[in-house]
């Protein structure tokens, strides 16, 4: 890896299931990049954080059905605040029928359960 990448990971509002953002985020660690673990967050709080810690990506993640809502207000607010550059990335139970809604409002890429992480990993470090 060229760049120490920078990535926040959270769960999308009060989403309670954990088991898959902590391992999205051990496996971006594992594979040398940085990662600011939030938990549970609205998307103001997340764009805050992703600025302050001035992170590549930001890793959303959701089980609760709030994606199309909340993902795509964490990309508006980013974009409000200036910041173009960062990519927005989601996982979690996500119906393919909104995945080309949510790219149109600006999320790089979508994975579902079941993704290898190695894929993940391979995006997030092709998209820097």
């Amino acid at each position: 890896m060229k760049k120490n990448i920078r990535v926040v990971i959270a769960r999308l509002g009060m989403d309670a299931h954990w088991r898959g953002s902590i391992v999205v985020a051990r496996a971006l660690r594992d594979a040398g990049m940085e990662v600011i673990y939030l938990g549970n967050q609205m998307p103001e709080t997340i764009v805050e954080t992703a600025i302050d810690e001035d992170v590549d990506v930001i890793g959303l993640s959701t089980l609760s059905g709030n994606h199309m809502v909340l993902a795509p207000e964490v990309v508006r607010v980013l974009r409000e605040k200036g910041v173009d550059e960062a990519k927005v990335i989601l996982g979690g139970t996500i119906p393919p029928d909104d995945i080309p809604r949510l790219k149109e409002a600006g999320i790089a890429e979508v994975f579902g359960p079941g993704t290898p992480l190695k894929k993940i990993i391979d995006f997030v470090s092709g998209s820097i």
